[in-house]
């Protein structure tokens, strides 16, 4: 089986079995008929994932790994905030008549600030401090900018990168303030693990140890029953990561430098519904 899956399965099963619901209270998100989107929730769960074994995505059901990676590369490589620029329609529901998001996630990323060594936006800092300063302590990346939170359309949820280098092992912790476990964590894993291979790659690192940390853990009240039907479903072996050896540039890598092999998954049959 994959590590991920039995991950994914501890993960969920932790949250249902032991998390708290919030039936009843006031609530923010909401379905698309109007109806308050209650969850149950687990605070702080932590997931640690050994990139050098296997490359972390899910088989209980498919996780749209292009689609996953043309988003990375929306935010860490073309810095954008708008979703017209983005190959998918995931964003829809926050964008604006001209497609932007507003300050939000690549917005972050793409501004410049100055240090000694030169000017750089975030994404830049930690490709020079990888490559110039690998056992700096300070290798990180935040888009919860709350000078800019009110001109965002959305609040950033995975909000914070830590890059660590451990030997010749670059390892990385992913915040997460909030997620949507049965639409959003493997597409986050997935996400920030091609991430780490590319940074590592470009530095002329070895892929270690990714860190995911969510602060809220959360399964809505309407994907329950859909949860539980996937933590049944077969469990295959993990597939093996693909990534374009010969990129030595985090901005020449597209998505069509990334594969999987011989990923098998259990195909879900019913439409999950985002609360917005």
């Amino acid at each position: 089986m994959s590590i991920a899956d039995q991950i994914f399965i501890n993960t969920c099963r932790d949250i249902i079995d032991n998390g708290i619901s919030d039936e009843g209270l006031p609530v923010r998100p909401v379905w698309q008929d109007g109806t308050p989107a209650h969850t149950i929730k687990k605070f702080c769960i932590v997931n640690r994932y050994d990139l050098s074994k296997e490359f972390p995505i899910v088989t209980l059901r498919r996780t749209p790994f292009k689609s996953a990676i043309d988003e990375l590369l929306w935010i860490w490589q073309k810095k954008s905030n708008n979703v017209h620029e983005l190959n998918s329609h995931i964003w829809d529901s926050w964008a604006d008549e001209s497609g932007s998001i507003g300050k939000a996630y690549g917005y972050q990323l793409g501004i410049k600030h100055k240090y000694k060594e030169g000017e750089f936006d975030q994404v830049d800092r930690v490709l020079f401090d990888l490559k110039h300063n690998p056992q700096s302590r300070r290798i990180l990346t935040s888009i919860y900018n709350f000078a800019d939170l009110n001109e965002m359309h959305l609040y950033p949820c995975a909000y914070s990168m830590t890059f660590n280098v451990t030997g010749n092992r670059l390892n990385a912790i992913l915040n997460q303030r909030s997620q949507d476990t049965l639409t959003a964590n493997n597409w986050n894993v997935v996400q920030y693990a091609v991430l780490v291979h590319m940074m590592a790659q470009v530095s002329g690192l070895e892929v270690g140890e990714f860190v995911h940390v969510i602060s809220d853990a959360h399964i809505y009240d309407r994907h329950v029953p859909i949860v539980e039907e996937i933590l049944q479903n077969p469990q295959y072996p993990a597939p093996v990561f693909k990534m374009n050896k010969d990129i030595k540039n985090f901005y020449d890598f597209t998505v069509d430098d990334f594969d999987l092999e011989n990923y098998c998954f259990t195909k879900l049959d019913k439409k999950i519904e985002v609360a917005i």
